[in-house]
């Protein structure tokens, strides 16, 4: 959200910066509310401009002796219409708001123009994609053999887009979920929160899901909640309506939380598997930063989320996302995408942005500098990472020859053994086959 009046002194080059976006804003609105605005502007000044020589003629006049009683009709009427002015005027104000409230922020200079995912721009390479001596597997096939991944009975309990996962399946979701916050917190430097996985109108407002996005989210019937699309939402709102020091910028935070997605405008994309699922689990990574080091701070967020996919030898690409794919509150995203041979395909696994003060204005989150009044921070987050993508990325990219996954190295202690094996993952309570 844009401080109404900097949007309004610098509206002719915010508006070209965001015709380079998706779908860029209609600001016909905006135009029209300004001339609105301007004319109900230059009316209360001139009737302030009267009221103040009525006054002094009516000064005068008192000293005079004279009866002034129908020019104080006349002042009278004057100030009733300054009233109706202001209250127009402060009328415009608020639906000048309203219409912020569904303006994207503006893209970074650094970020390249583009129209979409074609053109997004790769800045960098890690680790070959192995070299198969068989036809590799996708996970939607290997999970359900090895018997640890089951997508018909998860349809059956719930429906289309949820998973189960069974024994060492299950156990490897949980170990990735260690692994990354044990790293994040012991290495990286966050502190660790478990935030609630339900969250009010105001905190998905003050992150940029309300009102643009509610239909790609879940409510609560006859409730004010909504289940969290990531954890961003939550932790990003714990300093809703507060101050920070400044002296103790950067504020870092790491979290896992399930995420719930209706994923409204995903239809026909991965449908099959777990790539893009309603319910999900992630680790997320947050900052609060001073506006100076917010995009050093963004540098050091993207290499920690890419760190995890290091350690657990995945080969990965980072690209920096265009002004046309750069989602609704960032100003500049890096997409982390790791490579799933079973798909033989790239696969984002973490998007890491700097919204800069687009959300703290939004959530009212400010820090105190040692000298001056307090300002908004920036605030930013990125996946570190989506767990259930990285489970796939571990068992499409360590598949062997007769069907087991061997468990990389790092995850062994949490896991408890080196591979996953078809019959040390079978679903409980069966006959055999």
């Amino acid at each position: 959200m844009y401080d109404l009046a900097w949007f309004r002194a610098n509206f002719d080059r915010i508006a070209e910066r965001l015709q380079t976006r998706s779908n860029p804003p209609n600001l016909d609105g905006y135009r029209t509310l300004d001339k609105q605005r301007r004319a109900l502007i230059a009316e209360l000044e001139g009737l302030k401009a009267g009221s103040n020589t009525e006054s002094a003629e009516i000064g005068k006049l008192r000293q005079q002796g004279v009866d002034t009683s129908e020019r104080q009709l006349r002042m009278r009427a004057i100030n009733d219409g300054i009233a109706l002015r202001e209250q127009e005027v402060k009328a415009v104000d608020e639906s000048f708001r309203e219409i912020l409230k569904g303006i994207p922020n503006l893209p970074h200079e650094s970020v390249p123009v583009g129209s979409g995912e074609a053109d997004n721009v790769e800045v960098r390479r890690v680790g070959e994609p192995r070299q198969f001596d068989f036809e590799p597997k996708a996970h939607w096939d290997l999970g359900p053999e090895l018997g640890i991944l089951d997508l018909e009975r998860a349809a059956k309990v719930t429906g289309a887009r949820f998973a189960v996962y069974w024994g060492l399946g299950a156990r490897l979701e949980r170990a990735l979920i260690n692994f990354m916050l044990d790293v994040h917190t012991r290495e990286h430097g966050y502190t660790e929160v478990l935030p609630p996985f339900m969250v009010n109108s105001a905190s998905m407002f003050g992150t940029g899901q309300l009102p643009k996005f509610a239909q790609d989210s879940f409510k609560l019937e006859n409730t004010d909640y909504w289940l969290v699309p990531t954890a961003e939402v939550p932790v990003t709102n714990l300093y809703r309506d507060e101050t920070l020091e400044g002296g103790r910028l950067p504020v870092k935070l790491c979290a896992y939380t399930a995420c719930f997605r209706s994923e409204a405008g995903s239809y026909g994309r991965d449908v099959r598997g777990i790539i893009r699922q309603h319910q999900f689990q992630k680790v997320e990574l947050v900052k609060f930063a001073h506006p100076d080091s917010s995009y050093d701070e963004l540098e050091r967020l993207t290499a920690d989320a890419e760190d995890i996919l290091r350690r657990l030898d995945l080969p990965f690409r980072t690209v920096v996302l265009c002004t046309g794919d750069t989602g609704f509150s960032a100003a500049k995203t890096y997409d982390i995408e790791v490579w799933l041979p079973g798909q033989n395909a790239y696969k984002e696994i973490s998007s890491c942005s700097n919204f800069e003060a687009f959300q703290a204005r939004r959530a009212n989150i400010r820090f105190k500098p040692a000298k001056g009044k307090g300002e908004f921070l920036h605030t930013l987050n990125g996946s570190g990472l989506a767990v259930g993508r990285t489970w796939v990325a571990i068992v499409e990219n360590y598949q062997q020859k007769d069907g087991s996954v061997v468990v990389p190295e790092v995850l062994r202690p949490y896991v408890g053994t080196d591979v996953i094996r078809s019959e040390t993952g079978q679903a409980p309570g069966l006959p055999a086959t």
